[in-house]
């Protein structure tokens, strides 16, 4: 097959040759003139002996992004290469979200390493195992002009991308039977899940932490903030923060990359909000909830660092637009949370108490429960006309409360941003899809049993 570009081609011959000649010079400089090693050396490395022994080795390691060894190091089964290009891409964050360049892990003999090191050499944003994969005639002619032995090698090297044997778990590995029939007493029933570790994401986001907590523009931010002073640098904090070790004193047999980390991977601390029970009461006696929401200690803060944001008056830019939202979709989760606990935390009717003074729609957002027994305020919880007046809420408390703490006009156009920005709250849409299954599954129970 012709190169379709003969320029492009002596690029990637000449990007190969000076990846050689690197690593001979590297070999090369600690011996005297006349050590005999030295023709060896450079026997070694010609270009042709070399590429022929890099791919006869190349079968010593596999090229991975979701490695097994690191659920445990004697787990013998498959690992995958998966490129973010060929992932579902979805709004959650994974391995679909790592940029084109990412850094791809390998397993395998270490001996070998320098092979893969060879199919990172990158030109024009791609390296020479992903044209490759995708049989680049450019990378064909820069090999060899012998097309059959260019196309040999080629086999061998992207062959280190591929599963090797049959896919398979192992007994050391994780592993989730998943329920996809109807009957969970029949083998057949059952999918079996092997979860990988994501080791390409988590080299990235190692990486982006390490340099939010450790990076010279972190650093001079936190002492802006120690001294009171204003950074162009955002603060980013990882409060419970935990390191775990993969592959002990020798973390390079898990994989290269948790060598490079010297086996530390970062944990993010996954866990429910701390809220205060004593700070909860009832919201009986007023009309607005939301007031009472106001007065949550962390609610308090937030409000107040965003009004001292706002006073002063930073510039129309993204990054300000980014970090006013940021601290809105905070206070939005602050609600979220607030909301949901009332739900949770007192019985199902509690509105309709003669001391209940909410406003209707509240009344419908905070005890959707009593849907179960008054079919009139089921019928209206349903329609989901009430949640445009939970946002609409939301946005006028927010609005008077900056207004007051800034000393800012804050008019019509703040209240709809700040209703929107809820609007566009997944979290919220999900609380709600979830009570509607749940009201109409306790309502199939109650009619199931025959009544009340």
């Amino acid at each position: 097959m012709p190169p379709t570009s003969p320029e492009r081609s002596a690029a990637l011959r000449s990007a190969i040759e000076r990846f050689l000649q690197e690593r001979l010079d590297t070999k090369l400089k600690p011996l005297p003139p006349d050590d005999p090693k030295r023709q060896a050396l450079l026997a070694q490395f010609e270009f042709k002996t070399w590429i022929d022994d890099a791919a006869r080795r190349a079968s010593q390691i596999q090229a991975v992004t979701h490695a097994l060894k690191a659920t445990h190091p004697d787990a013998r089964g498959t690992s995958l290469y998966k490129p973010p290009a060929e992932l579902v891409q979805h709004a959650l964050v994974g391995s679909h979200c790592l940029p084109d360049d990412f850094a791809g892990d390998v397993v395998g003999n270490a001996a070998a390493l320098d092979v893969y090191k060879f199919l990172r050499i990158a030109h024009e944003g791609q390296t020479l195992l992903d044209r490759m994969r995708a049989g680049d005639a450019d990378v064909l002619a820069a090999l060899s002009d012998d097309g059959a032995q260019a196309q040999a090698w080629i086999d061998a090297f992207v062959g280190i991308a591929q599963p090797r044997g049959k896919a398979a778990s192992h007994t050391q590995a994780k592993q989730l039977y998943w329920l996809v029939g109807e009957d969970p007493r029949m083998d057949a029933n059952y999918h079996l899940l092997a979860p990988l570790y994501a080791s390409s994401l988590a080299h990235a986001v190692f990486g982006a932490i390490n340099e939010d907590r450790f990076g010279e523009p972190a650093k001079a931010a936190r002492q802006a903030r120690r001294d009171g002073t204003f950074s162009d640098t955002p603060v980013h904090e990882y409060p419970h923060l935990a390191v775990q070790k993969l592959g002990g004193t020798k973390p390079q047999n898990i994989s290269q990359l948790n060598s490079e980390r010297g086996g530390s991977n970062y944990l993010l601390a996954s866990m429910p909000p701390l809220w205060e029970a004593s700070e909860l009461q009832m919201p009986l006696r007023i009309e607005n909830a939301i007031h009472a929401f106001g007065r949550q200690r962390e609610v308090r803060r937030l409000v107040r660092e965003l009004a001292a944001f706002l006073k002063a008056d930073p510039g129309k830019t993204f990054e300000t637009r980014n970090d006013r939202d940021h601290w809105t979709d905070q206070l939005i989760d602050e609600l979220l949370h607030y909301g949901n606990l009332v739900q949770q935390s007192f019985e199902p009717g509690w509105t309709a108490a003669d001391d209940c003074r909410l406003l209707e729609h509240q009344q419908l957002w905070l005890d959707p429960g009593r849907g179960l027994k008054d079919e009139e305020f089921a019928k209206q919880w349903r329609s989901m006309q009430w949640v445009q007046g939970v946002y609409d809420d939301f946005a006028k408390w927010l609005n008077e409360r900056l207004s007051k703490a800034t000393g800012l006009p804050m008019g019509g156009a703040e209240d709809r941003h700040w209703a929107r920005e809820f609007g566009n709250e997944q979290e919220f849409r999900w609380q709600i899809d979830q009570m509607r299954r749940r009201m109409e599954k306790l309502q199939a129970m109650k009619e199931d049993l025959g009544g009340d």
